[in-house]
């Protein structure tokens, strides 16, 4: 049994892919299993993996698209690590993040996962300080100290400082859990540290810069934001908190979600739903949703370009 598996699960991406393959081949915690599963790629993903021969490394291959979540979860089930850990095909680990993270793990068995910070790196693998820094004081994470979390709903609710891709889990901790939901293709990763929370795991917080995450075009878009705005809708349905002041938190990003689907519907042109989402989320922002009624009463090809002139008015 290896001490680690690394699950890097991939749908399209033959020209990053290898750089995320690389970054594990060169940790200095040579005692792991990589698995990559791949959601039915139409491009040279196959021909890219006959080409690895280090037979630590599994090819799991669905001939069709079974969906993120899914995809996540064949490469989970081949896992027979110790530890566990999937990040994505854009992204990487810095050499000494599986050392780093199963050290704290092995001196205390009582720890469930341990998160890192992360930098920001580009699509030419160069590192953005900048960003790096914005990233870390946006998700909470600059303030976090080092240690097990006291106030772990919190911090991974609220704050939402960990993340999975920057991550070591105890394997059997994720089988209790029953890893990622099935079918959410989106918040999937916030609804599992939610569930870790509530099932009083313990987490550890190490505040170091071991993981690479990759910020490119291919992450925007309408046609990226709509599907995530309404697994994220159905993820914070999911919960209701005891504590008030998470509850509270709870309903404000839920009438924000609504509110902002029911806009990007409007701009695509499914104005019926948009309208009702929008309505349901006004009490976030009123003008907003008065503005979104408003652009809904022009024709749908106009739409696109008056949103986007209202995104360039607020900066």
């Amino acid at each position: 049994m290896p001490k680690v598996s690394v699950s890097i699960p991939t749908f399209n991406r033959v020209n990053l892919l290898p750089f995320a393959i690389d970054s594990v081949l060169k940790q200095s915690e040579q005692d792991f299993e990589l698995i990559i599963c791949d959601d039915g790629s139409s491009d040279r993903t196959p021909e890219l993996m006959s080409q690895y021969t280090d037979d630590r490394i599994k090819y799991i291959r669905h001939q069709q698209n079974i969906g993120k979540s899914n995809n996540m979860r064949s490469g989970f089930d081949a896992a027979t690590g110790e530890y566990f850990i999937k990040f994505d095909d854009d992204d990487r680990l810095t050499p000494d993040f599986l050392a780093s993270t199963a050290a704290i793990l092995a001196q205390d068995f009582s720890i469930d996962f341990v998160g890192t910070d992360h930098w920001i790196i580009d699509i030419n693998n160069v590192r953005d300080e900048a960003k790096t820094q914005e990233n870390s004081h946006r998700w909470g994470r600059k303030n976090l100290p080092a240690g097990v979390v006291n106030n772990l709903l919190e911090v991974v609710f609220i704050r939402q400082s960990f993340q999975v891709g920057a991550t070591l889990f105890r394997r059997k901790t994720l089988q209790e859990l029953g890893y990622m939901q099935p079918n959410l293709q989106n918040c999937e990763d916030n609804d599992l540290f939610v569930r870790l929370a509530l099932a009083g795991k313990k987490g550890y917080y190490l505040p170091e810069l071991l993981m690479e995450y990759r910020s490119h075009a291919e992450q925007q878009g309408i046609n990226r934001a709509i599907p995530y705005l309404f697994d994220k809708i159905q993820y914070l349905e999911n919960y209701k908190f005891e504590s008030e002041k998470l509850e509270k938190v709870r309903k404000n990003r839920l009438t924000e979600t609504q509110l902002l689907l029911g806009l990007r519907l409007i701009e695509k042109g499914e104005t019926q739903q948009g309208r009702e989402l929008v309505l349901a989320g006004q009490s976030f922002s009123t003008a907003k949703a008065w503005t979104g009624l408003g652009l809904s009463l022009l024709p749908v090809g106009w739409r696109g370009k008056a949103f986007n002139a209202l995104r360039q008015m607020q900066g």
